[in-house]
Order: structure tokens, then sequence, then C-alpha cells
């Protein structure tokens, strides 16, 4: 009724694109590793919020602009660039500010606390956001992969993007879930070692400037 075929192979093929380490499962990782598990959740919901537009512009067509027009992407891709570096610099100076060690029991709330006097909720969730629509390389792979399982006999193919992509979602949903609770415990462990908190956000940091260097030199 939704116009797909193969959907078992369309499900399989998600599932292992959403298992290959990219840009969005280093950004939830290194998340979680120097913020904790709100901040992997919230890092989670943006990602997702970003594929649900990427969804929304393959089905309507807006990505194609990007596919055919070299300026559009080279903006929307120096954009996305110039952000997660912006990101990696932000978090590389806020770490030089160590919070004092404590009782692991209370880590999770000192954790939080800290999280919130420089980075509110929002700033989380709209990070996660803008790191995955101004990734114009993800624009281009809902543009080239959904239209591969597209019945072209069915009458409504914008139907059959957004169940497409309304499933490859909710399977890379449930993955990051994953990845963010196990970043979590492997936080709360090492945050247990006093200054470690500091070294994981200079490193969360360094590797936002990498992706965002990355991304700029990508084509």
């Amino acid at each position: 009724m939704i116009g797909v075929h193969h959907l078992l192979l369309f499900i399989v093929s998600g599932l292992l694109l959403n298992l290959t380490p990219g840009q969005d499962t280093l950004f939830i990782v290194g998340r979680t590793l120097s913020q904790g598990r709100r901040a992997g959740l919230l890092s989670v919901l943006g990602i997702s919020s970003g594929s649900v537009i990427h969804t929304l512009a393959a089905a309507f067509g807006l990505s194609a602009i990007l596919a055919t027009s070299a300026m559009a992407f080279t903006v929307v891709k120096l954009a996305g660039a110039a952000y997660l570096m912006y990101l990696g610099v932000k978090m590389m100076i806020e770490a030089r500010a160590p919070l004092k060690p404590g009782p692991a029991a209370s880590a999770p709330r000192v954790e939080g606390v800290a999280r919130r006097a420089s980075e509110s909720d929002i700033d989380v969730y709209r990070s996660g956001l803008l790191t995955n629509v101004l990734n114009p390389k993800v624009a281009l792979f809902f543009m080239a992969f959904l239209p591969q399982f597209v019945d072209p006999a069915h009458g409504s193919r914008v139907l059959s993007f957004l169940a497409l992509g309304a499933i490859f979602i909710f399977n890379g949903t449930l993955w990051c879930l994953v990845l963010v609770w196990g970043a979590a415990t492997m936080s709360r462990r090492l945050r247990e070692h006093g200054s470690t908190g500091v070294w994981l956000k200079r490193a969360t940091g360094a590797v936002f400037v990498g992706l965002g260097a990355r991304l700029a030199v990508s084509r």
C-alpha cells in the first residue's frame, strides 16, 4: 500500500549503515562521554530530528538542489564544518575549568549542574540537529538510498519516501540509544578518576574540530 519493495533488504541495509561509524556516531559518543547520558540522549533526539528534515527534503525534492548545485553543496558543507569546529573549540575552552572531584555516587548530579551552567538542554539538542542538517552528505544519502526501494508503479512516491525514512530513522535511533547506554557506562567509570572528565571534554572537542575539518574538505 505504501509503494515500497524489497523492504527486508532495505531494513538490513539500513541497520548495517547505522552500525558503520560516522559523524553522527562520533558526535553522540563524544557528547555522552564528556557530558553524560542526558547530553547523549538530547544529541540523539537532535540528530533524529535532523533525519526527519532530510527525509522530508528527499520526499519533496529539495535535496535535489544539493545534488545539482555545486555552490549550494559548498555553502551548506562549509556552514556545517564551521559549526562543528565552533563546538569543538568551545568544549576545549570550557575544559580549562576542571570540576572538583567528588564521590562516585554524586558524579551524575555534579555533572548535570556543570553542564547546565555552560549549555542548556536546548543548546545540546540544537547542536545535534544542526550538525545533522548542515551535513550535505546526509541529504545526498537520503536522496540516493531511499529511491532504490520506492516502487515506481505506485502512485504516491512522497508517501513511500516518508515510510522508508520513518523506518530508517526508527532503527537508527534504537542503535544510537545503545551507543548512549554504552558510552554513559564508560563515562561514569572514567569520571571516578579525578580530572578524567576534563580530558574527556578536551578530547571530544578535538574530535569535533577534526570532524569539521574532514567535512570541509569533502567532495
